[in-house]
């Protein structure tokens, strides 16, 4: 028999996540039972409600009357008694299993005999919570994304106790609030959260062990990812206590080491220092609640001396594929006279013709001129040889991501080039120092990684062996933001910054399939809609190709020697299958072929 639909809910707990939810409910027609045993936060949720409507009244997206009986829908109360008459209750009461068991326990002798009752935990077992019920059946995780109002994501869980009409009940609703609802097992973290806490508790520990600053660690993941938000600015905003919960309640489940809360956390936490509420976490805030970030003895200063860099009057790239020419592209269109050297002079020339192609079509599109276009591509000149590179300040190589390849090339390049020329390597996995000890000149080899496309992608990651002289390494900083590129610092191990922590999150989200828990299509709605990540991680894979994807994930396994690091079964099967992603034609997903 169907339920009938659910008309009057309960929110048990009047925080931000309660009050955003509480006005979804009320704005869609819904009666809402408000209940905090604080008042104060009672009249807060109220205060809210009605300065969200009347912004909504302004923005002529509801009228007087609509805010009235949006208003008049949403009483508030103090004692769960208040929860009689409810259809659904959905409790956000603090994540810790006491508290919300006695709050379920109380609701047992209150509540209608058919009411669901739905916990928003984002971390706790909901099967240990409904087997505490009375009515295991009916208990269920509803779990909104923060801010409530505009996440359009929600993650609706089942233990192996609820009852389908209680998941399909809730679904609807979920549908008729505007949500995109998607089922999930009970595991913590459930999709969204077990795939952004792991990946957050990794950014911590980078930032504890200063591989590199806050600063460039938030910018390397925004520019390079294209995430709206860094990691460390994130767990600020999340509340660090917070993810230190739910990144323990994970780690009780799996023993993976990736979630193991990273020791700044707890330390953080226990100093008070929690995040945005509490005006300062990894950042210091105006004031608790602000998000206006202040200066501190952390932040970097940009007055600070560092070594002087050298002239960079001409440039060389190496290589005749697509990062190549987009390299050559990204320095030419900045004024640089630049070598273009590969194997051939063929191979040399239909590279720049590629990069014709390239800024052809940014004059079509109006982002440059005809003259700046003809300007760029007469200071790109093609050679066969790497003798042509003779007289450049800067070489940079985007050659084939095998060492031995890259070793030789460096061996040419140390005999070839002259003195005092910066010699950068594009690596994206492979150890820097190998290439400077293939030289005579080790001190004059940095890592330069490009993220491709390269004019359009702002990120380089500019890597500093034990050997790079700061001469160099100045250098290099100078030549990125004359290319209109933000330089991040890392040091020489695998990964760097943006792979070490973007690929351990796909590598996860693939055991995830593996495992059955979630589907591909699931888990890149839930990412996206959830996490605000431009791409899905299945998407992102099938982009990037399963092959890249496996060697730089067996390079983090090897160097960093982690159980949770080894490279995912189902994606090694894969690659073996021959199914490498879009270039392929199959990948995760099948494409039409072109």
């Amino acid at each position: 028999m169907d339920r009938p639909p659910l008309r009057t809910i309960a929110v048990v707990g009047l925080g931000t996540m309660g009050t955003g939810i509480a006005d979804i409910l009320a704005r869609a027609g819904r009666e809402v039972i408000g209940i905090d045993t604080n008042e104060a936060a009672a009249r807060h949720a109220v205060a809210a409600l009605e300065s969200s409507t009347a912004r909504s009244v302004e923005r002529e997206r509801m009228t007087q009357s609509e805010r009235r009986d949006v208003l008049a829908r949403f009483r508030t109360f103090t004692g769960l008694a208040a929860a009689a008459e409810a259809d659904l209750v959905i409790e956000v009461v603090p994540e810790d299993y006491d508290t919300k068991c006695q709050v379920f326990a109380e609701l047992d002798t209150v509540v209608k005999p058919d009411t669901v009752l739905a916990t928003g935990t984002n971390a706790l077992s909901v099967t240990r919570l409904a087997a505490d019920s009375d009515r295991p059946e009916r208990v269920l995780g509803l779990h909104f994304f923060n801010p409530a109002p505009a996440m359009k994501l929600v993650e609706i869980v089942s233990s192996v106790l609820t009852s389908p009409q209680a998941i399909t009940a809730v679904t609807e609703l979920a549908r008729d609030l505007g949500k995109d609802p998607i089922a999930v097992g009970d595991r913590p973290g459930f999709v969204a959260d077990g795939l952004l806490f792991g990946y957050l508790n990794q950014a911590a520990a980078m930032y504890e062990s200063r591989y590199a600053t806050r600063e460039d660690i938030d910018s390397a993941m925004q520019l390079g990812c294209g995430l709206p938000m860094g990691p460390l600015a994130l767990l600020d905003l999340i509340g660090i206590d917070t993810a230190r919960t739910v990144l323990a309640a994970m780690y009780e489940q799996s023993r993976d080491r990736l979630h193991a809360p990273a020791p700044i956390l707890r330390q953080l936490s226990e100093a008070g220092l929690t995040g945005r509420k509490a005006g300062r976490g990894f950042y210091t805030y105006a004031a608790p609640g602000s998000s206006e970030v202040l200066p501190d003895a952390l932040t970097p200063d940009a007055a600070a001396e560092r070594a002087p860099g050298r002239p960079v009057a001409a440039v060389g790239v190496v290589g005749s594929g697509t990062m190549a020419g987009d390299i050559a592209e990204v320095f030419a269109k900045s004024g640089y006279p630049t070598v273009l050297a590969a194997r051939s002079e063929q191979k040399a020339a239909t590279a720049k013709e590629r990069v014709a192609r390239s800024l052809e079509r940014s004059v079509r599109k109006g982002r440059m001129t005809a003259e700046d276009r003809d300007t760029a591509l007469a200071l790109i000149t093609p050679a066969g040889s790497l003798e042509a590179l003779g007289e450049a300040d800067l070489v940079v190589e985007a050659v084939a991501e095998d060492l031995e390849v890259k070793r030789r090339l460096f061996e040419q390049l140390d005999a070839v080039c002259k003195q005092g020329a910066v010699l950068a390597t594009t690596t994206s996995s492979l150890p820097v120092v190998a290439c400077a000890r293939a030289t005579a000149r080790p001190q004059d080899v940095i890592g330069m990684h490009f993220f491709n496309p390269a004019p359009a992608m702002k990120l380089v990651e500019v890597v500093s062996t034990v050997l790079t002289d700061p001469q160099a390494h100045t250098t290099v900083r100078e030549v990125c933001r004359k290319v209109r590129k933000h330089p991040v610092d890392c040091g020489d191990r695998a990964g760097f910054i943006v792979n070490a922590l973007l690929f351990p999150y796909l590598n996860n989200a693939v055991k995830m399939v593996q495992e059955h828990y979630a589907s591909l299509d699931d888990i890149d709605a839930a990412m996206k809609l959830g996490g605000g990540y431009p791409m899905g991680p299945f998407e992102l894979l099938d982009v990037v190709g399963l092959d890249v994807s496996l060697a730089i994930e067996r390079v983090l396994h090897e160097e960093f020697r982690d159980p949770g690091l080894a490279p995912a079964p189902l994606l090694e099967h894969l690659v073996a299958a021959g199914c490498l992603g879009r270039k392929t034609g199959r990948g995760f997903r099948e494409y039409a072929r072109r």
